[in-house]
């Protein structure tokens, strides 16, 4: 950064994804959610430092320190999708829609031209992009259908890991819903969807299992019916989350995330942990998927 300044956005996150399963991580904006993915897919700013490792398969190449090429060529689109939380800015603005979902379809599953406006059109149909807003351009969308047709691009590969970046982002509820059914149908096809949301609504109709982030960590991984069900979330964060909700508490977390490079030097979230004691002074170390110094008791039958 500027000055010489040291950020870490994301840091010491691990966890594994398998095939037919959708990992919705989720936390308030500005926790890193976004800078996992670009880091996953790398577009991250050439004044990003990357350590550790990600691959798609045991034999698969390491996605943090594959180069351009190998990534451009062979793994986006293809093996990794990406659904782009600012889909203006990844629609190219001088070609309409349709040219852009031909272009897709054709590089990636070799349609001929003879049949490429038909495919073009079955791509957009799954997104629910209107077929008669398909010869227009970016400029010309609502940021709702700019949404489903970044959605539709991202859905061609049928990729086996699809990276969704807030895809229901513009979107009413009906076609929130519809944009989830088709995102779980990817998933029980047998592939992986890591979601990225603050809807939490949507992840708990898609996910199998949810990750919780703040300033730069997973506070908590665990079962999507355990989270949103019983014993329910353990970590305060998470469980303020929810009590956020207008269907629970209503009731919102005090305060606002730390600035990170302005990080307490223990527990992120104790300046605004009802739960905190001196002990949360010390970085918690994360046991039974709950990185907290006071856990959540999880309930006994």
């Amino acid at each position: 950064m500027p000055g010489g300044r040291d950020v870490a956005a994301v840091d010491g996150v691990s966890f594994d994804l398998a095939a037919g399963e959708c990992l919705a991580l989720v936390g308030e904006s500005g926790c890193g959610k976004s800078v996992l993915a670009s880091a996953l897919l790398g577009l991250l700013p050439a004044n990003a430092m990357v350590r550790g490792g990600a691959r798609l398969a045991p034999d698969g190449p390491d996605l943090l320190t594959a180069d351009q090429a190998t990534l451009s060529r062979t793994v986006r689109g293809r093996r990794l999708g990406l659904i782009p939380q600012s889909p203006s800015a990844h629609l190219t603005p001088v070609r309409t829609v349709r040219s852009q979902l031909e272009e897709t379809v054709r590089e990636i599953t070799g349609v001929r031209r003879s049949g490429l406006r038909a495919a073009g059109e079955r791509a957009a149909e799954r997104a629910a992009f209107p077929l008669d807003h398909l010869d227009r351009h970016p400029h010309q969308l609502s940021g709702g259908l700019a949404q489903r047709a970044a959605t539709a691009l991202a859905l061609v590969g049928d990729a086996p890991l699809l990276i969704a970046d807030e895809p229901t982002t513009g979107l009413d509820r009906d076609l929130v819903d519809r944009t989830v059914d088709e995102l779980r149908r990817h998933v029980d096809d047998g592939r992986a969807l890591l979601v990225i949301t603050h809807d939490l609504a949507a992840a708990e109709r898609i996910a199998d299992r949810v990750a919780v982030m703040y300033a730069g960590r997973i506070v908590e991984l665990t079962g999507a019916d355990a989270f949103f069900g019983d014993p329910g979330p353990r970590h305060p964060y998470a469980a303020g989350l929810l009590d956020a909700l207008p269907e629970r508490a209503f009731t919102p977390i005090p305060g606002m995330p730390p600035e990170l490079d302005a990080l307490p030097a223990g527990c992120a979230f104790a300046p605004r942990c009802p739960a905190a004691t001196e002990a949360c002074g010390a970085p918690p170390t994360p046991t039974g998927g709950v990185a907290c110094h006071h856990p959540r008791e999880a309930a006994r039958a």
